[in-house]
């Protein structure tokens, strides 16, 4: 019997998403003991959760009992940090599932999703998963949201009988950290769809959010993650901020014990701890301003601003080292190898726009030395 002729067409021709390799798995691929391995590859936030956090996990006894699948505690909480009712919060296991959970609900087979290139791989990603009509409107160079551009692709598709159902914008975007401007945003919420706005990397902007802003537009959907700010990333504990009318049809479908237990009270105690969050959030800001400063300095990388807890690096061709310019491969992809060789891990993007590129997360003081020595001995 022929199985494969049972999956679904669409998705025998999808191309996987491409996560990032284990931590151990790279270790012994490497042949190095995961001490000697800085990992920047991945914008986790390398000091790690709350104590607090740490602490409600390890006195929480309720591991053998389902979560509430209501996430009445930590919808309550999310709600008294962030200023918005909780009723219009709704919580996955990660932010990916809020987004997955979205195409669900808006898209059927043809429908279409705009995406705005280079952009956090996910989008495109869950657009396959439910065969939406997949459109692209890329970034200017600077990585710059061309708000023309996407508001004729949308009158372009009207005028064919199609109207767009998602616009999803990484604000900050990741891979480069740029920021829109809010005006350029209410050009975008004055479309006829819903804009899903990930504010993943928001706490690193000095920009407030616009979770309430969802309040105001009917059609604006806030997206929010504990992988960065609160550093639960393994955990896998994220959530959505919906209008009304939008989050009681995400109910429906969504799974009913997500976040599980152990991420819902560590959640929960993180922000019970801002003073702790607020240090952390300095202290990554102040270190990324540092590394942008030493990264310049290195003279063959080209560094975009960034908002985020990462920094985007251009590789200049005219000034690499010999050592990254004779092999045949994308230079960024070359580079990525050559200090992952060195035991610095960063993350490399084989994608239009991006392959003369890494992209560094920021870490501690001592973790932006091993990567500048890396470069260095790269260098030399």
């Amino acid at each position: 019997m022929d199985i494969e002729s049972l999956i679904s067409p669409h998705l025998r021709a999808m191309q996987p998403y491409t996560p990032i390799a284990p931590f151990e798995v790279l270790a012994r691929r490497l042949g190095r003991d995961p001490s000697q391995i800085v990992k920047l590859d991945a914008n986790e936030n390398l000091y790690g959760p709350s104590p607090r956090a740490l602490q409600a996990i390890a006195q929480c006894g309720a591991f053998h009992i389902y979560p509430d699948p209501d996430q009445t505690a930590l919808r309550e909480a999310i709600s008294a940090y962030i200023n918005v009712p909780a009723a219009q919060v709704l919580c996955g296991a990660g932010a990916d599932e809020v987004i997955d959970l979205l195409t669900r609900a808006f898209v059927q087979p043809g429908d279409v999703v705009i995406d705005l290139p280079p952009t956090f791989g996910m989008y495109r990603f869950e657009s396959d998963v439910v065969n939406a009509r997949y459109i692209a409107v890329p970034r200017r160079p600077d990585f710059s949201v061309d708000v023309d551009a996407v508001c004729a692709a949308v009158m372009d598709m009207q005028s064919a009988g199609q109207t767009p159902k998602l616009l999803f914008l990484s604000n900050p975007n990741n891979p480069d950290g740029s920021l829109i401007d809010e005006d350029d945003l209410r050009r975008l919420l004055e479309l006829p769809l819903v804009v899903v706005l990930d504010e993943a990397y928001i706490d690193f902007s000095g920009r407030p959010s616009c979770a309430a802003w969802v309040c105001e537009w009917d059609n604006l959907v806030v997206l929010r993650t504990f992988s960065k700010l609160a550093g639960l990333a393994g955990l896998r504990v994220g959530y959505g901020v919906f209008p009304l009318q939008i989050i009681r049809h995400l109910w429906k479908i969504k799974q009913p014990y997500t976040p599980n237990v152990a991420a819902s009270v560590a959640a929960i105690a993180a922000l019970s701890d801002p003073d702790y969050l607020r240090d952390t959030v300095q202290r990554i800001v102040a270190e990324r301003e540092r590394l942008k400063g030493a990264l310049k300095e290195v003279g063959w990388l080209h560094v975009y601003p960034s908002h985020t807890n990462f920094v985007l690096c251009r590789v200049d061709r005219t000034r690499a080292p010999d050592t990254l310019l004779r092999s045949s491969e994308p230079i960024g992809k070359v580079l990525k190898q050559a200090l992952q060789d060195r035991g610095v891990l960063v993350r490399y993007f084989d994608k239009d726009g991006l392959r003369d590129c890494v992209r560094v997360s920021v870490g501690k003081p001592e973790h932006t030395e091993a990567l500048l020595n890396a470069l260095r001995d790269i260098a030399a």
